[in-house]
C-alpha cells in the first residue's frame, strides 16, 4: 500500500463527515424546510458517530 492509500484510507471517514457537517451548516443557513431537516440530520450524525464508538470500546 502506497502512502497516499494509506492516507486516504486513514481520513476518509473523518474528511466525508466533514464534509457532511459543512453541507448542513449551510442548509441551516439559507434553506427553509427540507434544509432545516437535512441540517437537522446532518449535524446530528457526527453526534451518533461519536456515541456510539465510545460505547463500543
Amino acid at each position: 500500500m502506497t502512502g497516499r492509500q494509506a492516507a486516504w484510507r486513514l481520513w476518509r471517514w473523518p474528511v466525508s463527515i466533514g464534509f457532511l457537517v459543512a453541507s448542513g451548516l449551510v442548509s441551516a443557513l439559507v434553506s427553509d424546510r427540507w434544509g432545516d431537516a437535512w441540517s437537522w440530520l446532518a449535524l446530528g450524525l457526527p453526534v451518533l458517530v461519536m456515541v456510539r464508538c465510545s460505547t463500543r470500546r
